[in-house]
């Protein structure tokens, strides 16, 4: 069900390669080292913002401007308030909800903006089938609140640990399960047709 929100351009790396967590360790001045940040996190960055903006192009100019914010203000990360990954989603988080209020969409995530175009290679049912699962999963996630559909995206979007979810939001890691298992309970329950 909410694997077509992972159906996005990019995987992340492995999770457990030691020469990426060796590039993350933090330089003399207390930043953390850029491109490493960049490389390791730049596909659950983008696939994040995908998953909460929809449109591929916007995708590309709301991660571009994270990062550029997160270049520009590398002196401002403070390691004794978290991790440079936590860091760095709250900028992306922020500038997702830039990129909202400056088009002013009252709607979390337009339809229209996820119709893909068809390829020439793929059968006309098949894409009709999985256009029509991928709008009932997105007015399914209309109907969740903000701070559920951020949660989802986070999760399903930027594949990331109810621990990871926690430290960027504030919140208990077990509240953040439960908050996943309601809103995929809702998420169910909408798309099978339920109140």
């Amino acid at each position: 069900m909410l694997s077509t929100l992972r159906r996005n351009e990019y995987e992340p790396e492995a999770e457990s390669d030691p020469r990426a967590e060796a590039l993350m360790t933090e330089n003399p001045e207390g930043r953390p080292d850029f491109a490493a940040l960049y490389d390791r996190n730049f596909a659950k960055v983008y696939n994040y913002v995908r998953c909460r903006v929809g449109d591929a192009a916007a995708a590309d100019d709301v991660v571009s401007r994270a990062f550029e914010r997160a270049l520009d203000r590398l002196d401002s990360f403070d390691s004794r308030a978290g991790t440079p990954e936590a860091w760095l989603f709250a900028i992306a988080r922020n500038a997702v909800v830039d990129h909202f209020r400056a088009r002013r969409w009252l709607s979390w995530l337009p339809l229209e903006l996820l119709a893909e175009r068809p390829g020439r290679d793929e059968r006309g049912e098949d894409l009709l089938a999985a256009d029509e699962s991928r709008r009932g999963l997105l007015r399914a996630l209309e109907r969740l609140g903000a701070r559920e559909r951020d949660i989802v995206a986070l999760k399903f979007g930027a594949g990331m640990t109810n621990r990871e979810i926690a430290a960027l939001s504030g919140l208990g890691e077990s509240n953040i399960g439960v908050i996943l298992h309601r809103a995929v309970k809702k998420l169910h329950a909408a798309l099978k047709g339920e109140p």
